[in-house]
């Protein structure tokens, strides 16, 4: 284990400062990614900065090349939008899209020539729970952890012959404080504003008492780390239950408990 070389993307706050504390303490060479390395704030003890912009793919390359061999990839880096659909301008979109997915998708690119050749490496997707219980005025960011773990869950078998593992992992609401740094659109006159600020409160209420980054990140990390890893991890939002509802119970039930627990109420269609 000393001798795995792990990079963590988004290393410098939420989930992924814990994943990259939580990997130096077991002993591993860790690498987080930050778009600025020379201004990290509280930088981790053990932990080497490397620039990576997704929304810049070239960024990715540059990354692994400065990296090296890297045996464990840990995607976590990511942005969080909010709002309504038709307010949310195509730029927007897009730009989530680049960031969430694309340069992700850019980075996995870029370190798995070096894990074929060696037939061994980790990947992890680290989504939402959005994903598997969308909500309204949250469709673009559920969109864009739904395409990341649609790219793992795809790619796991195509990839396995050279062992390399594929997982992906959807944690629930996380008190991070990424609130205060989602971007939103909603106009000042538009018909969905009472509603969206409903679910903005409540989903402020729900991240306050979710669960804390370091137990999201334990997670991420015993997945990496286990010797045969399962496709898919969830955690928080008492995630065993909810996803027992979700095969059990129909479809337009699931997401009218998803939009009740965001206080929305029931909308027959």
């Amino acid at each position: 284990m000393t001798q795995q070389t792990v990079l963590v993307t988004g290393a410098t706050s939420g989930i992924g400062a814990e994943v990259a504390r939580q990997f130096v303490e077991k002993g591993l060479t860790v690498f987080g990614t930050t778009r600025n390395p020379d201004t990290v704030a509280e930088p981790i003890p053990g932990v080497t900065y490397v620039r990576l912009d997704n929304a810049d793919y070239s960024t990715a390359q540059t990354c692994v090349d400065e990296v090296g061999d890297i045996d464990i990839l840990i995607n976590n880096a990511g942005e969080s939008q909010a709002g309504a659909l038709e307010d949310t301008p195509m730029s927007a979109v897009e730009d989530l899209f680049r960031v969430n997915v694309f340069g992700p998708v850019a980075l996995t690119k870029a370190v798995l020539p070096g894990m074929r050749e060696r037939r061994r490496g980790t990947v992890v997707m680290v989504g939402s729970m959005l994903s598997s219980f969308p909500v309204a005025f949250r469709s673009n960011y559920a969109a864009t952890k739904s395409a990341l773990k649609a790219f793992a869950l795809a790619s796991r078998r195509e990839l396995a012959p050279y062992g390399i593992r594929m997982i992906s992992v959807e944690p629930g609401t996380i008190a991070t404080g990424i609130g205060d740094r989602r971007s939103i659109y909603i106009g000042d006159d538009s018909p969905f504003k009472a509603e969206y600020e409903t679910l903005a409160a409540a989903t402020r209420h729900n991240e306050d008492e979710g669960i804390d980054a370091a137990s999201m990140a334990a997670q991420i990390v015993d997945a990496a780390l286990a010797d045969h890893p399962k496709p898919f991890y969830a955690r928080g939002n008492q995630a065993g239950v909810v996803f027992l509802l979700r095969r059990l119970l129909p479809r337009q039930f699931i997401l009218d408990m998803t939009a009740r627990k965001h206080g929305l109420p029931k909308v027959k269609v």
